[in-house]
């Protein structure tokens, strides 16, 4: 860090000087604007951008070389997450059928993003969202909701023996997907762009705390597809009623921590957090009673069953690390985050 000294002009101005390679590397000049940025954590950015109109990434796809769909729709999902608003994918011969199926995908799975310009060469895909039209709040209370439904949804797919519910479950995921990537990219782009930040009323250091949240948060909503998944074989099995019973009490003790862990983020308390992290040894202690008693069913359901247990210890488990990520926020910051609570 360059430490330089504030000085008074004129008797009532403050004036600190710029360095001379960032001057040189931005190329200004005598009398040049620059522009100052409050952040809301009280950062003062300098900038030779004068203007709030957002920045304009373009990044181009040569496809040429490319004949795997999954690894070109994993190249889309990286541009999207990164931050570039036009996304042109080109090709010096006709493209083959599957460019068109997988861009058609990459629109629909992603938030904001449409096809502008299509030929039998180039397709141009850009953002029409405005990243300050969603903010973080409301994303991460979305991805909640929808996650802790799928938790529900698939236990109980597993008591009635729904199979429909079970592959909804499943099919549900890639809503929480679309929301936790759209997260990842606003994300990148307040780093890239600071004005955005003091638009979306969010500090980059808190940005990346929801970034954090929401990956965890993913990660829960796919321990509900596993259990849906691993209920499918056993849909049709009456399993022991102490069973059900028991792993419908520990998906209750798991979607409680969920349900702490989330509030104690939105309200800044630190003690809750704590206290939700200490109750996880409770769902432990459950799940393991669970996979003992999955032993003395046969084969198919003692695996089912013990993998449905895992699933649901394991989101306890990544609910209580939302927990540590908001002592270790409140701890860095030493200050309350003034949020309001989450609704279920």
């Amino acid at each position: 860090m360059e430490l330089r000294r504030v000085q008074m002009t004129g008797g009532s101005s403050f004036v600190v000087t710029l360095p001379k390679d960032w001057i040189t590397e931005m190329r200004i000049k005598k009398n040049d604007p620059v522009g100052l940025i409050t952040q809301p954590d009280g950062t003062l950015v300098v900038t030779k951008k004068t203007t709030d109109e957002p920045v304009q990434r373009v990044k181009e796809i040569d496809i040429g070389h490319i004949t795997d769909p999954s690894f070109l729709f994993r190249i889309l999902i990286g541009a999207y997450i990164t931050g570039f608003t036009t996304i042109r994918v080109s090709s010096k011969q006709r493209f083959p059928p599957f460019v068109r199926t997988v861009v058609r995908d990459f629109t629909q799975m992603t938030i904001g993003q449409e096809v502008v310009e299509e030929t039998d060469t180039l397709i141009m895909i850009k953002d029409l969202l405005n990243p300050a039209e969603m903010p973080f709040d409301n994303t991460v209370k979305r991805m909640f909701v929808i996650v802790r439904n799928m938790h529900e949804d698939a236990i109980a797919a597993l008591e009635t023996h729904n199979h429909t519910l079970a592959t909804d479950v499943i099919n549900r995921d890639m809503d929480a997907d679309r929301l936790n990537w759209l997260i990842a990219r606003q994300t990148n782009m307040i780093m890239q762009n600071p004005s955005l930040s003091r638009k979306m009323e969010v500090s980059v250091g808190m940005a990346m705390y929801y970034h954090i949240i929401s990956r965890i948060i993913e990660r829960i909503g796919d321990h509900a597809v596993r259990i849906a998944e691993n209920a499918q074989p056993i849909l049709d099995v009456d399993l022991d009623p102490k069973i059900m019973t028991a792993l419908k009490k520990a998906n209750v003790l798991s979607m409680a921590i969920f349900d702490k862990s989330i509030i104690s983020f939105f309200n800044a308390d630190i003690k809750e957090a704590h206290k939700t992290i200490e109750s996880v040894a409770t769902l432990e202690h459950v799940c393991g009673d669970i996979s003992n008693m999955a032993f003395k069913q046969e084969t198919v359901a003692a695996i089912s069953i013990s993998y449905v247990a895992e699933s649901i210890r394991r989101a306890g488990e990544y609910s209580a690390d939302i927990s540590e990520n908001v002592i270790n926020y409140i701890v860095e910051e030493d200050r309350s985050l003034h949020r309001r609570p989450a609704g279920k």
